[in-house]
């Protein structure tokens, strides 16, 4: 008889080798649910933010074959594997609002409801995808590279295109209202906010050991490019949302151990930002906008909100119908239709009442609590460092949704809720770690393991 301790250390490295292994099938549709992921998002930015009705219907349908492929991978494994994720409950229970305004009769516009519906379902798919498909170290580290090329050249575009701009976007196509355009929006605020929230990820990874020598300084050029457009697009809510996110990184990374190397690389990218400013000599301009900080209509579109609000105070509006109550509202003279608030979290307000504005804290408080701590030592771990720049992404486009309405424009709200899903979720390679569990005996075989209902590997007891 051999003594065992009370505690033991139990690799289970070897079952899930084999686990893998038997699984094969659904390892293969794992990878095209990522890529496919990736493909989608990318879809969405390209084709104008996916505002026009084709691509909104292409983003819809590109969303349901992701999770019809997500079902398949269920039936291939021959069990339904559901993290328990933080952010599905609120998210199911704001789905559920949405159906009670049309159930109820409390939309002012039905049709556009149900519409937007349709499309909050999308956003589901791709936050259900993004926590439960990019889980594991390897799937995140093909998710960041992924997304670094792609907003990397996607940057590399919009300068192009703004430097020798003819009005259009990819130089063949005119927006039907005309406006700001950088790279494939129409708002150069929109394509600020799509950076805030692709820069943090190269970002990140350039500032910690997970990269060395030449792939550091390639990946943290990219960054600096990303960063540097941001400036140059003139979005000043996007400005002022990249700073912020600066200084939360510093507060997260520096407040808990002083590091020289991430003081210096972080001081390095605002240096090689403004020197691509004065570079394309467009310093002086991006300091004027600094300076103009003037909220023009914002202000009074937000008092009517308000007043909008007051009026259905529970359940709001209806999802989607701020466009047609509004000019009943309206306390200022203008020529233009206005369609949104400029204001996510009043529009929010307007259209769902207290019931979704709270359903809205509670997601972003459950967000935060959750996705703070897996992030923990993101220097030397893929999956954390992706956790911690998803993070710094959610909160920059939080800032800026103060003074505009990216979260209504498709491409930037499904990134936003794919992070959401990264930023929350648990690694996976945290769960396959081998754990202490409690043995039920003090004595016992050398051969004699059995396996718990929790999947822990127990000593048996003789």
């Amino acid at each position: 008889m051999l003594n065992i301790s009370s505690y033991a250390i139990v690799d289970t490295t070897d079952s899930i080798d084999l686990e893998r292994q038997l699984v094969r099938p659904s390892g293969i549709l794992q990878w095209v649910l990522v890529l496919g992921l990736c493909v989608l998002l990318i879809f969405a930015v390209l084709a104008f933010g996916a505002v026009d009705e084709w691509s909104t219907f292409t983003f819809e349908a590109g969303a349901a074959v992701l999770f019809l492929v997500w079902a398949g991978k269920q039936l291939v494994s021959k069990e339904l594997k559901l993290s328990q994720n933080p952010l599905y409950l609120p998210a199911f229970l704001f789905f559920g609002l949405i159906l009670a305004q049309v159930a109820l009769r409390r939309s002012a516009y039905r049709y556009v409801t149900e519409y937007e519906a349709l499309q909050y379902v999308s956003y589901g798919i791709v936050l259900l995808i993004g926590a439960e498909c990019v889980r594991e170290e390897g799937a995140r580290k093909i998710f960041a590279l992924v997304m670094i090329v792609f907003g990397a050249g996607y940057a590399f575009f919009a300068l192009a295109q703004e430097l020798t701009s003819n009005g259009k976007i990819f130089w063949v196509h005119s927006p039907k209202f005309g406006g700001s355009i950088y790279g494939s929006y129409v708002n150069h605020d929109h394509y600020a906010g799509l950076m805030e929230m692709l820069v943090p990820i190269p970002f990140v990874l350039s500032m910690g050991h997970l990269l060395k020598g030449g792939k550091r300084v390639l990946v943290g050029s990219c960054a600096v490019l990303m960063a540097g457009t941001i400036f140059l697009s003139g979005s000043r809510g996007g400005m002022l949302a990249f700073v912020l996110e600066m200084v939360l990184f510093a507060a997260l990374t520096l407040g808990k151990r002083r590091s020289p190397r991430i003081a210096l690389g972080s001081m390095a990218v605002c240096v090689f930002i403004l020197t691509l400013l004065i570079f394309v000599g467009k310093g002086q301009e991006v300091l004027g906008r600094l300076g103009d900080l003037s909220p023009g209509a914002r202000v009074e579109m937000t008092k009517d909100s308000l007043k909008m609000f007051s009026r259905r105070p529970v359940f709001g509006w209806g999802l989607g119908t701020f466009p047609t109550v509004y000019p009943s509202y309206r306390s200022f003279y203008t020529n233009l239709f206005v369609n949104e608030a400029h204001n996510d979290y009043a529009q929010l307000l307007v259209e769902t009442g207290l019931l979704g504005f709270g359903l809205m804290l509670w997601f972003l408080v459950r967000l935060y609590r959750y996705g703070l701590p897996t992030s923990h030592r993101w220097e030397f771990h893929w999956d954390r460092a992706v956790s911690l720049a998803a993070v710094l992404g959610c909160t920059g486009i939080l800032l800026h949704s103060f003074v505009d309405f990216n979260l209504q424009i498709p491409a930037n709200a499904a990134l936003f809720y794919v992070l959401c899903g990264l930023a929350a979720s648990r690694p996976l390679a945290e769960s396959s770690k081998p754990r202490r569990s409690r043995a039920t005996g003090n004595e016992g075989t050398g051969s004699g393991r059995t396996r718990s209902d929790n999947g822990e590997s127990l000593a048996r007891p003789t």
